[in-house]
């Protein structure tokens, strides 16, 4: 049996129940009105899914940041080198599929003062 990793962040928290040299499988608790950092990944390849809550999606398409909200059930793939952030609504709990890069973050806005090149 794998043993759950939690990550305490200033949004909220992550559970990592799952990480492979191939994939990642991640659980995000975001706290209502806190974002994580408008951000990129080089290479990581990452899908969400809304399992709670409600959210406001940011995501890069032709080049402007589209904003759309999100709740239980709707699901996202983020392609890598996609600016995205997402805002919690309410508390929300994602679950999110990815490939293994967990350091592979570009931060290009962030309210909590994290280097730039840093897990989100």
């Amino acid at each position: 049996m794998n043993k759950v990793k939690r990550v305490s962040k200033p949004w909220g928290y992550e559970l990592h129940w799952a990480a492979t040299d191939r994939y990642v499988g991640k659980i995000l608790h975001v706290e209502a009105g806190h974002a994580l950092s408008l951000q990129y990944h080089a290479i990581k390849d990452e899908t969400i899914y809304v399992y709670s809550g409600r959210l406001l999606y940011e995501i890069e398409q032709e080049g402007k940041l589209v904003k759309q909200e999100m709740g239980p059930g709707d699901s996202m793939r983020v392609p890598p080198l996609t600016v995205h952030r997402i805002t919690a609504i309410e508390d929300t709990d994602i679950l999110e599929a990815s490939t293994p890069e967990l350091d592979d973050v570009v931060r290009l806005e962030d309210r909590y003062g994290r280097a730039p090149d840093k897990s989100s």
